[in-house]
């Protein structure tokens, strides 16, 4: 199946993966997010740009969430500065320096492998240079950058260039990983994937299915993908004792609930949800 052909599910319509850290208070420090070209939807999420707005005297620390997604991300003024984010089971901190220019591309579950045949395995919890495992991208990165290094041209250069990556690459299209991958979301992750995942393959099967293009097992997945529903709902009524919501997002306790929350997060949801 060529990559511009219609996969199997609408992961755009099904998965919508936040960084809510990026909505924390960061003075002299800028994040917004910018849309791929339409035809790229079902397989970026979007685009990034995290830019220091003036100099800030000392490192930052920046605090990336769990989000069941693969990263590529570059300095723009920097262009062997590029690396590859794999999919991360807890938060990771980010030291920069006090000035900094980064720009990156957010990957939708599986689509980076799907693109460009990279085990997703291998850089799991992994921050990778590009040209380590991807020299080809590395290279077409750098030529867009030569170009110009205005954020809207250099998103122009992405478009074209990821655009062409599809047109050229035979996706495989299992639907039995994409089946389960619906049932995962469609339910917020809230399901036993020991049982109640139904796909006609034997569960050592979907587990490399999964290793391959998500980069863990269907159950690592799912806890990510729970979490990341739970960041978008409204949790403050009466605070964690008094509103259990937790039981309702399949956590069988509060502190089962506040040790997942803190290992992806990196705050206690009290801090987070209640604020």
């Amino acid at each position: 199946m060529k990559g511009r052909e219609q996969l199997p599910i609408d992961l755009r319509g099904l998965y919508k993966p936040v960084q809510p850290a990026v909505g924390d208070d960061m003075a002299g420090v800028r994040y917004v997010e910018y849309e791929p070209a339409k035809e790229l939807q079902n397989t970026v999420y979007c685009y990034w740009q995290l830019k220091t707005t003036e100099g800030l005297g000392a490192p930052f620390y920046y605090r990336v969430v769990a989000d069941g997604c693969i990263d590529i991300f570059f300095e723009l003024e920097n262009v062997r500065e590029c690396y590859v984010m794999g999919f991360c089971k807890q938060y990771v901190k980010f030291k920069l320096e006090a000035e900094f220019n980064y720009l990156g591309i957010r990957f939708l579950p599986t689509m980076l492998p799907q693109l460009f045949g990279l085990d997703a395995k291998t850089i799991v919890d992994r921050e990778v240079p590009l040209i380590e495992v991807l020299p080809a991208v590395a290279h077409s990165i750098e030529q867009i950058l030569k170009q110009s290094i205005e954020v809207e041209e250099v998103i122009k250069g992405l478009d074209a260039y990821l655009l062409r990556q599809l047109d050229q690459c035979e996706f495989d299209c299992d639907r039995r990983l994409y089946a389960a991958l619906e049932q995962i979301m469609k339910t917020n992750g809230v399901l036993n994937v020991e049982t109640d995942l139904d796909t006609g393959i034997s569960k050592r099967q979907l587990r490399r299915l999964f290793e391959f293009y998500i980069g863990d097992t269907p159950k690592v997945f799912s806890k990510v993908v729970r979490f990341q529903n739970l960041l978008k709902g409204s949790t403050k009524q009466g605070g964690l004792k008094q509103n259990k919501f937790y039981y309702d997002k399949g956590y069988y306790d509060q502190s089962h609930f506040i040790k997942e929350f803190k290992a992806f997060y990196g705050l206690t949801p009290s801090k987070v949800l209640e604020k």
